[in-house]
């Protein structure tokens, strides 16, 4: 039996009469301190913002109508200058159409006539020809380097884009102070060669990646190559599409003086005269060389025939893991060189002289890993001749708390191993290794993905089977000074080996 409280007495709630220790307290009465803080703090918290969107609200407005009413001198700057800059995006990409896989080579030329255009308009300031050289570099440099974001991601990517955009601006900059000079188509060229030679040297080491060269190897050009390089090419091509310009603005320029040129004795000879000698001398050299460059497999008259056998070994596709992966490549290319082997004994195929093997075809350290360097030896030992090895090296006095390796080209002899060798001395930024890391490491999570190779020094001469020959690996063939040192010394064959590719063929 439920007893009440001494003292107190208990309510009755059916009349309705209230317990005084449930009743709600009074609105005079104190609420909890915590309570009340916390509520004293969201109400100052709201004054605040508040006030702080109240102030802010009037000037978003006029910036908001600062931005409208200038809008419309935006649009009057942009518009004479538009035609221009539509110009110098389609030239950017005429230009990347000149390159694989499109391989218009002649959209080269009409590139840098349509460029020279722009930069020869009367209303062109240097500043200005700075902008519309930049925009040509961009809408050239990024359908060109996509191959970059596969490596370390988007953003590296389109910084390297830009920056190699600059030089090509700087081009436009110095073409329109020398516009004005005699002659100023072969200005013109000289300038190109000159930024290019220059962005062979920086940034990253060099980044000479999109010579307009490159994209002639199809090209009725190409042979100037024999003559001065890719240096040569790119000028010549750029001295034909800026005489075209040259020729096409005297052209304009006579229909609008309705064909008037002057007095016969005060007459100076005509404009077109210039630009019509440099396209005529640029293709008389090509044609006068052309019967003098040697193609692949004809040899050069009285020298020595050299026999080289070359192994594709190939990668595995899918399904392995990437330590898995470099020794079955190297197995690869073991067997396949068996099989060389055995066609050579069957009479199938010639005796080689020595053989060669593509860029990484050991990413196993052979000095390093025993097995890796018997497989080798095994190779060599079965087709009786030495072995060009792509390999992969620890390099020398690398620091202990980071990996650090050489992409190396060994001679291997059969019998007795290794012999001369060739480390790469150019690197390529951003796939064998991450320039300015404390920078790209923040722009692009695939940054870590670029590899940790150092320059090495070498001769670019390695000696195999009593054969001297000149070896660029891979990246190093885009530069000029790399492959012109073995060419000085090695004058039978030049080596230029690059990574081999996934395939399922053999």
């Amino acid at each position: 039996m439920a007893r009440g409280w001494p003292g107190r007495k208990a309510p009755n709630l059916d009349r309705g009469e209230i317990d005084p220790a449930v009743e709600a307290p009074d609105d005079d009465v104190a609420a909890d301190p915590a309570e009340a803080q916390e509520s004293a703090r969201d109400a100052g918290t709201s004054t605040v913002t508040t006030r702080l969107s109240a102030a802010a609200r009037p000037r978003l407005s006029a910036i908001g109508a600062g931005a409208a009413t200038r809008l419309p001198g935006l649009w009057a700057a942009v518009r004479p200058r538009l035609p221009r800059l539509l110009v110098c995006v389609g030239a950017g990409l005429l230009l990347y159409a000149s390159f694989p896989p499109v391989n218009w080579w002649w959209a080269a030329i009409v590139a840098v006539a349509l460029l020279t255009w722009v930069l020869m308009h009367r209303a062109t300031t240097p500043v200005g020809a700075l902008g519309y050289g930049f925009l040509f570099g961009l809408a050239f440099y990024v359908p060109l380097l996509p191959w970059i974001g596969s490596l370390v991601g988007p953003m590296p990517w389109l910084v390297l884009a830009t920056v190699s955009a600059l030089f090509p601006g700087l081009f436009g900059l110095l073409a329109v102070v020398v516009r004005g000079l005699p002659g100023w188509p072969i200005w013109f060229a000289v300038l190109w060669a000159a930024q290019e030679w220059l962005k062979s040297l920086m940034p990253f080491g060099g980044f000479p990646w999109g010579s307009v060269a490159f994209g002639q190897a199809e090209g009725p050009l190409l042979p100037l190559v024999q003559l001065g390089g890719v240096a040569l090419l790119s000028a010549g091509i750029v001295l034909v599409g800026c005489s075209v310009t040259a020729i096409a603005l005297e052209i304009e320029k006579w229909w609008r003086t309705g064909g008037k040129t002057g007095s016969a004795e005060t007459a100076a000879p005509p404009a077109v005269v210039l630009p019509g000698v440099c396209i005529c001398l640029v293709l008389f050299a090509a044609v006068i060389v052309w019967p003098q460059v040697r193609h692949a497999g004809a040899g050069a008259g009285g020298e020595p025939a050299v026999t080289v056998a070359v192994v594709q070994g190939n990668v595995p596709r899918l399904g392995l893991d990437f330590n898995a992966q470099r020794r079955a490549v190297l197995d690869n290319h073991v067997q396949e060189t068996l099989r060389l082997a055995e066609d050579v004994r069957a009479g199938i195929a010639p005796r080689p002289q020595f053989v060669v093997w593509p860029e990484d075809s050991s990413d196993i350290d052979p000095f390093v890993n025993p097995d890796a360097a018997q497989q080798i030896s095994r190779a060599a030992a079965a087709i009786g001749a030495p072995i060009l090895v792509g390999t992969v090296l620890d390099a020398p006095d690398r620091p202990q708390q980071r990996p650090e390796f050489t992409n190396t080209v060994i001679v291997w002899n059969p019998g007795t191993g290794p012999a001369d060798r060739h480390d790469k001395e150019i690197v390529q930024p951003f796939g064998e290794y991450l320039p300015m890391p404390w920078l790209f490491r923040h722009l692009s999570g695939y940054a870590s993905r670029a590899g940790s190779f150092v320059p090495g020094t070498s001769s670019g001469v390695v000696r195999i089977a009593g054969v001297p020959v000149g070896v660029s690996t891979c990246w190093e063939v885009i530069f000029d000074r790399a492959p012109r040192k073995p060419c000085s010394t090695a004058r039978s064959c030049l080596r230029c080996p690059a990574t081999t590719p996934p395939s399922t063929r053999r």
